[in-house]
């Protein structure tokens, strides 16, 4: 059951009536002391699972962050409901780290996030030792009803200053930077082991939205974590729409998904490489996109104004490699487009998920190619890595390409990936959506792999597609493959179906890339029974691009815009006008503020007084008191006017 003060500082200070699926089973068993590892999907609430546990248990919670450009807004959010909350890394100077490591001292800290690298510093954990060895109360006995807290409960009761010492709990968020296999490795995770060793009465809880069976051993064992009580959460992310479409003119169809579905929305467009980025960022702008670059390659200044833009204005999309993206807290991302194919199925998952945080509709958009398909197993294939690590990137890869190319629930795939079951028919992916045709391809299959065979495995997709059209180009000639038996032997077949056809073999691993003869399809020895006539091969039949626009069309029309009709309504540019008014006299993100889910239920619901106003989700006592009466003005004007 949960302390009556757990559910208190929910409602009153986050604005939120109830928990979320695991999160009250773990802000029990964290406030009891128990450490605890929350595999728990973006958006789902898993800050609350540290920052409740935190206010409510004696001394500050410690949370270990590794991204120094957000622990600012992060922070921001936190002071704005009311929890005294800083941050210490690199970005702040000698004097005002000073400042923090006194307040933390003095006990005036709720929750202080931290860099791991200033975290493992001899001279902070000494700093640590100090204050856990003053600590007032012991661990991990609770304090009574209404104390150890260093902000004002409702009833005005609360700690004196100095009173919250000690260290309430280790955070260490985005957990997966431990695992050695992940892009998103930091070494420094792995020497976080050294809490559990000098602290080992003080609670953890290592979280992460993205985390596969393997790396979730990692975690468990660099982190000492074996005695954590596990808690998974279901990944499935329900309103975010999942579509992969075929490239042709990707910057085109990219331009024609965000006018027809996102023309004022902020998102992010993910491209592989730091020119495709550069070039794609130009490209919208001179399109008439608010579009900004970021990449590891730019100027630390350039990609830390680019951020804040994003994060703190509306509409903004930003172009980046996947540099960019881990711990956005950014709710009101509508879309993640990608131009590109990811490196895995966890990329994947974790890059899209960086949309719809907020829990309204978005969309995951992906232009996929064979292109893709070669230069990603060449990518691998050219790398440094030992034979092991190329072994698992290939696999990871298979997998994703998989997902790509299959015709049931993309929702079901993705989870399936993740050892988790979908019923599927999500209705809200393009399978699902617009179910797939399947045509019986052993024949052309047969030819295709012919084709390879006898052009002398050394060609690529498009010029085998001349060959069975029977197109008799420069290049053709120049190789006399008009004399060979598969010329002209695919006529009944289009350009375009053959591209698809090489597509899905590639992806199927029935042919592969030859590095040496530049990206030159071969045969496998998969291929084997299919030209034996031994093995059948069913493929999906991709849309024609006029059956895809009048698609494209009927969606936009049966929009799933979650601010649909609202945002012709005066009351609704009213409350965002007033938002952002409040946001930039603070310097703060408009979200911080509030939530756009929270805006469009004032919209919904027009409260006219304080305490109608207090029962919107996401408005707590400290927001309230600061912002009640303002929006309640807001409502007030626009209700006049309309009369």
């Amino acid at each position: 059951m949960t302390s009556p003060s757990a559910r208190q500082i929910l409602n009153d200070v986050f604005g939120y009536s109830a928990f979320r699926g695991e999160q009250q089973a773990i802000v029990e068993h964290m406030v009891a002391g128990g450490d605890a590892l929350v595999l728990m999907p973006t958006g789902a609430g898993k800050s609350l699972c540290y920052q409740i546990p935190a206010l409510l248990r004696p001394g500050a919670g410690i949370v270990v962050s590794p991204l120094i450009a957000l622990m600012q807004d992060q922070v921001d959010a936190l002071c704005q409901l009311g929890v005294k909350a800083a941050f210490l890394n690199s970005s702040i100077n000698a004097d005002a780290a000073r400042e923090v490591q006194g307040r933390l001292l003095r006990g005036e800290l709720d929750l202080l996030y931290v860099a791991p690298e200033r975290l493992l510093m001899p001279s902070f954990l000494a700093l640590l030792d100090q204050i856990h060895s003053n600590a007032p109360f012991p661990f991990p006995t609770l304090p009574p009803e209404g104390e150890g807290h260093s902000f004002p409960l409702p009833s005005g009761e609360g700690l004196r200053e100095g009173d919250n010492l000690g260290i309430a709990l280790f955070a260490i968020d985005e957990a997966h930077c431990v695992s050695q296999w992940g892009h998103d490795f930091r070494p420094e995770y792995r020497a976080l082991t050294v809490l559990h060793e000098r602290f080992p009465a003080v609670p953890r809880i290592a979280l992460t939205a993205t985390a596969d069976t393997p790396t979730r051993g990692e975690i468990v064992e660099r982190l000492a974590l074996e005695q954590a009580r596990q808690f998974v959460s279901s990944f499935d992310r329900p309103n975010i729409r999942y579509r992969v479409t075929q490239k042709n003119n990707a910057r085109n169809q990219l331009q024609a998904f965000l006018e027809a579905e996102h023309p004022n929305d902020a998102g992010i467009v993910y491209c592989l490489s730091r020119k495709k980025v550069d070039e794609t960022a130009a490209w919208l702008k001179e399109h008439g996109w608010d579009a900004l670059p970021y990449h590891a390659g730019m100027d630390a200044a350039t990609r830390s104004k680019n951020q804040s833009r994003f994060l703190r204005e509306e509409g903004v999309v930003m172009v980046a490699t996947v540099a960019f993206g881990m711990g956005i807290d950014k709710p009101n991302v509508r879309f993640v487009a990608h131009l590109d194919l990811p490196k895995s199925m966890e990329g994947y998952y974790q890059e899209t998920g960086r949309a719809g945080r907020d829990g309204l509709p978005a969309n995951a958009w992906l232009a996929y190619g064979l292109g893709d398909v070669v230069s990603m197993r060449q990518m691998i294939d050219n790398g440094d890595a030992p034979e092991e690590r190329k072994r698992l990137e290939r696999q990871k890869l298979d997998a994703l390409l998989g997902y790509c190319e299959s015709t049931t629930c993309r929702h079901q795939t993705v989870l399936r990936y993740f050892g988790e079951e979908h019923p599927g028919n999500c209705d809200e992916c393009d399978n699902c959506l617009e179910p797939v045709d399947t045509w019986d391809a052993t024949l052309a299959a047969q030819m295709a792999l012919s084709c390879v065979y006898r052009t002398g495995q050394r060609f690529g997709a498009g010029h085998l597609s001349d060959v069975l059209i029977g197109k008799a180009t420069e290049r053709v000639e120049k190789f006399n493959h008009q004399r060979l038996s598969t010329f002209g032997i695919g006529k009944e077949i289009s350009a375009a179906q053959w591209s698809s056809v090489y597509r899905q073999l590639v992806a199927s691993g029935i042919l592969e890339s030859d590095i040496e003869a530049y990206g030159g399809l071969k045969l496998t020895e998969v291929a084997r029974p299919i030209l034996r006539g031994e093995q059948s091969v069913w493929l999906r039949r991709d849309a024609d691009p006029v059956k895809r626009k009048a698609q494209r069309a009927e969606r936009t029309a049966k929009s799933r815009e979650p601010f649909a009709g609202a945002n012709d309504d005066p009351l609704w540019l009213a409350l965002k006008a007033k938002r952002t008014e409040l946001a930039r006299e603070q310097g703060v993100p408009p979200y911080v503020i509030f939530h756009d889910s929270t805006l469009l239920e004032i919209l919904s619901q027009r409260p006219t007084t304080l305490d109608e106003l207090a029962r919107v989700s996401g408005v707590g006592q400290a927001k309230l008191a600061r912002y009640g009466e303002s929006f309640l003005g807001v409502l007030k004007d626009v209700a006049h006017f309309d009369k």
